[in-house]
């Protein structure tokens, strides 16, 4: 589920990147599967809007935007549900490694 508390506020300079993008315009169905959609047909919709993404001037807005807001559906800034998911379980294992190493130095000094 979307973190809504870690969207920002209605500030229109926050969300201005998204006037720029390739997506604006397309049909969202290109970047959100259907109910059951797996396998083969999932790859080539995931792939062709990828395709939108990596010609978007805002792509890597869009991925930062996805990845703060914990977005769980559709592909965002050439991301799709699984590579944010992957994103960010390396990012908490990161972090737990490091505290467990920082940890352990403190106990040892």
């Amino acid at each position: 589920m979307a973190d809504f508390s870690r969207l920002p506020g209605p500030n229109a300079d926050l969300w201005d990147w998204q006037l720029l993008a390739a997506c604006r315009g397309v049909d969202s169905s290109l970047f959100f599967h259907p109910e059951g959609e797996r396998g083969a047909a999932r790859s080539a919709r995931e792939n062709s809007a990828k395709e939108v993404c990596m010609r978007c001037p805002v792509r890597a807005e869009c991925a930062a935007h996805a990845l703060a807001v914990r977005e769980p559906y559709g592909v965002w800034g050439g991301l799709t549900e699984d590579e944010r998911e992957e994103l960010m379980g390396r990012a908490r294992n990161r972090l737990v490694s490091a505290s467990t190493s920082s940890g352990h130095a403190a106990s040892h000094n």
